[in-house]
């Protein structure tokens, strides 16, 4: 082992400390409610580059939840790397599910429970810390390293374009390197090389102006409730897929590299509904036939619904709205507007006489991404992988969403890649949240490991240091 991985071994305990410390924050970006923890966890990152060794460290004006911005530029001749992350949470509902409290960090069976402790507060801390290793040991980084840290992922990602554009000149660098994402199985790694777009909207049915007494108005009355559940049905087929008209403009053909690899993979379809807690549909999809949706196909999802009396007990009422919330995950070719319009389109055609309709999008969405197959970065993560997991990655697809590929891309000029030692099944965005240890002290290594091996990888010195 190197010096570097050495002082990342005899130093675990005291990091994982800071780890918990981090997982204590409920810095949830969505909920106003958590305003200070949102501050609260810019202000830890902050101050964990500063005490990593990062020469410049500032938290950048977004417009909205602070991004934390860092730098240590150890010769400009070097690659410049730009390592990607998120500090914000989820919401930690429903709270009864959780076995202990969601901002408690709780270890069991070499797991560490919190949430956000998997998406991305593990994962993230770990390039913090092999930064840190590398300047403790050996005085200087093997690569030009800059780090962008944002407090909106969980919550649509508003202001994170308009800041990559404000401060691109900053951020020029050659490679792209994401903590976030995850690995697909825990048995096996892999490299993400595609992930869905999404676009979400919140979908509101009005009837009457006020809510009506159900026995006086009964029957006479207009219930947005059945008018927005008709609605909701119209828009997938027998076999769940989506019915919109429009939707699928511009989708492209599925990549036969992915469906090669969905094949090598042999995914166990019985086993993925028994895993979940779900009845087996009848008849079910094999395993390839389940990735291909998960991966490859677009959605529309329901992901609440809303409407009338929610409390115990019963109240006859007929309510005046009834909402649901939307999210569709997207494929290549999909355009985030052109599908916000044609939902748009067959709801205001589907929709009954008596009723008003109300469509809300959250941000402008984002497309889906994909990794070029032959950059080096990526050629040199899955050496490191298979360096220390002792077999080649298995390149995959994503069927949640990463919208920084496109975003850096776009704004900078410059690919990325994912290199997150998260795994799928991690329960990340539901209870009980957990990060594996295991991944843990591994990334810590990989991480040291891959510096070093962008360093001496001559196509990406491209002189990106401002």
């Amino acid at each position: 082992m190197s010096a570097v991985e050495n002082y990342l071994a005899e130093h675990y305990d005291e990091v994982l400390e800071d780890l918990k410390a981090f997982c204590r924050i409920p810095s949830v970006s969505t909920d106003p409610a958590f305003h200070k923890g949102i501050r609260d966890a810019a202000e830890f990152v902050a101050n964990r580059l500063k005490k990593a060794g990062f020469a410049s460290v500032e938290l950048l004006d977004t417009g909205g939840h602070p991004a934390v911005y860092g730098e240590v530029i150890s010769d400009p001749g070097l690659p410049t790397i730009l390592v990607y992350g998120h500090y914000d949470v989820q919401p930690p509902d429903p709270l009864d599910k959780w076995m202990t409290p969601p901002f408690e960090p709780s270890i069991r069976d070499d797991r560490l429970y919190a949430r956000g402790v998997s998406d991305d507060k593990g994962p993230l801390l770990i390039p913090i810390l092999v930064v840190e290793a590398y300047l403790k040991n050996e005085g200087r980084l093997p690569v030009n390293l800059k780090i962008l840290i944002e407090g909106e992922e969980e919550s649509g990602s508003e202001h994170f374009e308009v800041t990559l554009e404000r401060n691109r000149g900053r951020l020029g660098c050659d490679l792209v390197v994401s903590a976030d994402g995850a690995m697909w199985r825990p048995d096996r790694p892999s490299m993400t090389v595609a992930s869905r777009g999404m676009v979400a909207l919140d979908v509101t049915v009005t009837g009457a102006s006020k809510d009506l007494h159900s026995g006086r108005h009964g029957g006479s009355a207009p219930n947005p409730i059945r008018a927005l559940t008709k609605l909701l049905a119209s828009l997938h087929d027998a076999e769940a897929r989506v019915a919109v008209p429009g939707f699928m403009d511009g989708a492209k053909l599925l990549d036969p590299a992915i469906l090669t690899a969905i094949d090598a993979a042999n995914f166990d379809a019985g086993a993925y509904y028994r895993d979940i807690g779900s009845p087996k549909p009848d008849p079910m999809e094999n395993g390839s036939q389940l990735l291909v949706r998960q991966w490859l196909e677009p959605t529309l999802e329901f992901n609440g619904i809303f409407g009338g009396y929610q409390g115990p007990g019963t109240k006859t009422v007929i309510p005046s709205s009834a909402s649901v919330k939307i999210t569709c995950r997207l494929v290549a070719g999909q355009k985030p507007a052109k599908v916000i319009e044609a939902i748009t389109r067959h709801l205001e055609t589907n929709l009954v006489s008596g009723y008003s309709l109300q469509i809300e999008p959250h941000g402008p969405g984002s497309e889906a991404f994909s990794v070029d197959p032959n950059l080096p970065g990526l050629l040199a993560a899955e050496a490191v992988l298979a360096e220390l997991l002792g077999s080649k990655p298995l390149r995959v697809a994503m069927g949640a969403t990463i919208p920084i590929g496109t975003a850096f891309r776009k704004h900078l000029g410059a690919e990325a890649i994912f290199f997150s030692f998260s795994t799928s099944d991690e329960d990340y965005h539901a209870p009980n949240e957990f990060f594996r240890l295991s991944n843990f002290r591994t990334g810590l290594v990989a991480w040291a490991r891959l510096l070093g091996r962008l360093a001496s990888h001559p196509k990406l010195k491209r002189n990106n240091v401002t």
